[in-house]
């Protein structure tokens, strides 16, 4: 049901439906996801029949969070009840490190007959990679401190791959651990850490949902002194589209980052959409 990108995806069947009302501001959806954690339920559901009218050969699903889709013990128990998945096989992708993204590529690749096209893909993205960090290195430009915001309420920093993308685009990546998951958080400690760029990217909101949840942010004591909001570099990305995904838009995402990191030596990467659809500075975020 999340899948929506390239375009034609959102034609596809949708063999899973969230539990969880993503309609309502980012406590309440956080307090409903601690509630039914507590109570032992699934934020999604499969729909079985459905699943089993299609008869995939393959199941491509994922073992990394049960907070994000369908959890992979339940398409096992799908896949084990029906005779009809006797030869279906199940991938499940479980990626935390900016090296396991692109290892998925490659597994998915060979799983459908496309080693060849997924060797080129990679290649393709490591070399823009490169044209980056190599940006950086020659530019010989002070590499800011950053703090890329997962969620807004309760405030969780942005872990897993991340904070290598961060590196990458030639940021300092504060308060959260390379290949480590999402962890909650201060604001006293994005204080203490004073970052000079502050990402606001909330987990599965396009750019006009974060929007709407900043209008009822409330500023934490200290915000106006801290350094990205007074020099105007607090920026509202897709996190969506650009962060929250272990897909190939990733790489996208470390040249949008090492624009707005160094934008007099990284020019704003050409993407399919409109740059106000990607991201957009904050300017009145000390208000």
């Amino acid at each position: 049901h999340e899948c929506d990108y390239p375009p034609a995806a959102v034609d596809k069947p949708q063999v899973t439906v969230s539990h969880i009302n993503t309609s309502l501001e980012s406590g309440r959806i956080d307090q409903q996801v601690r509630s039914q954690l507590q109570r032992s339920q699934s934020l999604y559901g499969l729909d079985s029949q459905q699943i089993k009218e299609l008869a995939p050969d393959l199941i491509i699903t994922q073992a990394q969070c049960e907070l994000c889709a369908v959890h992979y013990d339940e398409v096992l128990e799908l896949v084990a009840e029906d005779a009809i998945f006797d030869e279906t096989d199940i991938l499940a992708l479980q990626p935390r490190s900016w090296d396991d993204v692109f290892r998925d590529i490659l597994t998915v690749g060979a799983a459908v007959g496309c080693d060849e096209k997924a060797n080129q893909l990679v290649d393709g993205y490591q070399q823009r990679i490169d044209r980056i960090t190599e940006t950086v290195r020659q530019a010989e430009v002070k590499s800011p401190r950053v703090v890329c915001v997962e969620w807004i309420e309760p405030l969780m920093v942005a872990g897993n791959w991340v904070p290598t993308l961060v590196e990458k685009a030639g940021g300092i990546n504060g308060l959260s651990v390379a290949n480590e998951p999402s962890q909650y958080e201060k604001w006293s400690a994005v204080m203490a850490f004073d970052p000079e760029v502050l990402i606001i990217s909330p987990c599965g909101f396009d750019l006009k949902r974060a929007r709407q949840e900043l209008q009822q942010f409330q500023r934490p004591e200290g915000w106006q002194q801290l350094s990205a909001v007074s020099a105007g570099r607090v920026f509202v990305l897709d996190g969506n589209a650009y962060l929250n995904r272990s897909g190939p838009r990733l790489v996208e995402t470390v040249e949008i980052l090492g624009h707005l990191f160094h934008p007099h030596q990284i020019s704003a990467p050409q993407l399919p959409q409109a740059e106000e659809e990607t991201w957009y500075p904050w300017l009145d975020c000390g208000s």
